[in-house]
């Protein structure tokens, strides 16, 4: 008998690692297509050429620099998605300093958590957006983060001092600043929102990030032709490398369609300023396809794009690559501490492989799936903890080396936390976190395979599983169900007979909670934690 193959597979290209700093990519990119489009801002109507922006970027750069920051100071940067956040970006990196990205939705306690831990030296702010006073938190808390020195509010006099002092000089000074950074650097700071304790810091090099977002935008084959709409947030991996580094590594456009996720203004967008690709996460598409004038947009511009951060509904996924155009629209998988992408889907791929998996190994690196008692990979078909190899894994969590510890093994392989099988042809199926696995009767349950089920009914339009505590079988499955606009009301016995004969009956869930919405983070994933806390109050299972 042949023993089944082991849960492992490694990524070849032939396409080489980028041995770049950002800096340098961006002027090389920036020499290559001066006149082509890289910036959009639809609210405002701004827009800039690489050559344009370039020179915006470096007008920045200089103005820190006058300002006395030094490689490898952190600058923090508190905004939503604006142009502004972008040329903080580039500039930052090209000297060197590194960036934190600060959460907008952080309040007083969690903004200074973010200044004190990495100790950043100078923010760059909005002064406020919509509900969120940006300003006045920060004056806040200024008596208790004293390494903080400066504050630049954007599109205050603080912003366009710096600018015009930055663009009084003649660059000497970036150019000496550039030949002394390695692409190996820190130069990024991300926060992680975990569930329990304070957030950890995900360091993050030129290298890491700046070959993570060539190599997803060069598996959808995207090149200087094409826009991408960017509705998810620039403060989270998904925004900053998978669309921002992506798109400026291959000379594409950046269009960003309003400064927090609306979904008509996503579309409206596609269509006016004629976008070839669209990122989000599933419950963005889900909210743009139940628009309901959904399909009065125009959307036949579009060809491809990326959707991630959260498993992905089979039907949704073939929504976008039928009604919304996008045929060779690509999942990725991945977390924040791997740059973030591991896995991804590709263009040739069948409908099948598009639709229920995330995808196989990317380029350079290498995945494997281990049990997680006894750390040994296991068989493909087999579920185990993902684990990732390679350019893409973190330096580290900032200034935590024992959490560093905990995720890293001395062999370098990240560990994930996700469940997750590994098929015969390579290709990866994600089950669920191991926290969110459900344990019924001794029995394993993943909430993934029961959503994805009950998707299929004609009245739900977005559902999600939870473990709840029960006296007899230790855990049961409770389901927080939308419904979709006008449909009749469901209960569990409506949930129960659509499942009869199709699941088996411990996977039915044994409660029912309908809901308009579900708790979640900035970045559109759902948190499962949040569920099972209010789905024990509710029920009253306390």
């Amino acid at each position: 008998m042949t023993a089944k193959a082991l849960s492992y597979s490694s990524g070849t290209s032939q396409t080489a690692l980028l041995g770049e700093t950002i800096g340098e990519n961006f002027n090389r990119i920036a020499q290559q297509f001066p006149d082509a489009e890289a910036l959009i801002e639809v609210a405002t109507g701004r827009r800039w050429s690489y050559s344009a922006l370039n020179q915006e970027v470096d007008a920045l750069a200089l103005g820190l620099l006058a300002k006395g920051i030094a490689k490898g100071d952190r600058v923090g940067i508190w905004a939503v998605n604006c142009a502004e956040w972008v040329i903080v970006q580039y500039a930052t990196a090209k000297i060197g300093a590194i960036l934190v990205n600060v959460n907008p939705s952080y309040r007083q306690h969690e903004l200074a958590y973010a200044i004190n831990q990495s100790g950043m030296r100078l923010l760059i702010s909005q002064t406020a957006y919509k509900s969120s006073a940006f300003a006045e938190l920060i004056t806040a808390v200024r008596p208790e983060c004293p390494e903080l020195r400066e504050v630049i509010y954007i599109a205050e006099p603080s912003w366009e001092q710096t600018i015009e002092a930055g663009t009084d000089q003649d660059g000497t000074a970036l150019i000496r600043r550039m030949t002394e950074l390695s692409a190996d650097d820190a130069i990024n700071i991300q926060y992680t929102s975990g569930t329990t304790g304070y957030p950890k810091g995900a360091t993050l090099s030129h290298h890491n990030i700046l070959n993570n977002g060539y190599f997803v935008t060069e598996t959808i084959a995207i090149s200087q032709q094409d826009r991408i709409c960017v509705p998810v947030p620039f403060y989270h991996c998904f925004g900053m490398v998978m669309c921002n580094l992506g798109a400026t590594s291959h000379g594409a456009a950046i269009v960003i369609p309003a400064p927090t996720f609306d979904p008509a203004l996503t579309l409206q967008a596609v269509q006016d300023e004629k976008c070839t690709a669209l990122y989000g996460v599933p419950t963005m598409f889900i909210a743009e396809q139940n628009l309901p004038n959904f399909a009065d947009y125009d959307l036949s511009t579009l060809r491809t794009g990326i959707m991630a951060g959260s498993p992905c509904p089979v039907e949704v996924m073939k929504r976008c690559m039928t009604e919304m155009h996008m045929e060779q629209v690509s999942i990725a998988y991945g977390m924040t501490e791997t740059s973030p992408v591991s896995m991804q889907t590709r263009p040739e791929d069948d409908v099948e492989r598009r639709t229920a998996t995330v995808g196989r190994v990317h380029p350079h690196l290498e995945v494997k799936i281990v049990d997680p008692l006894t750390g040994l990979t296991v068989p493909r078909g087999t579920p185990g903890e993902f684990c990732t190899r390679g350019y893409s894994v973190m330096l580290g969590y900032w200034q935590n080396p024992e959490k560093t510890a905990e995720a890293i093994d001395a062999a370098r392989w990240m560990h994930t936390g996700d469940l997750a099988e590994m098929r015969e042809d390579g290709y990866v199926n994600i089950v669920g976190r191991i926290k969110d696995m459900v344990i019924r009767g001794g029995e394993n349950l993943y909430p993934r395979e029961i959503e994805e089920f009950l998707y299929t009914h004609p009245s739900i339009a977005d559902v999600q599983v939870v473990g709840v505590p029960d006296p007899q079988y230790g855990e049961e499955l409770c389901a927080w169900i939308k419904l979709k606009t006008a449909a009749a009301p469901l209960d569990q016995a409506a949930v129960a007979e659509f499942c009869a004969g199709k699941l088996s009956r411990h996977k039915v869930p044994r409660y029912v909670l309908l809901v308009d919405e579900f708790p979640m983070t900035v970045t559109g994933k759902v948190r499962k934690m949040d569920m099972r806390q209010r789905s024990v109050e509710l029920l009253g299972l306390g």
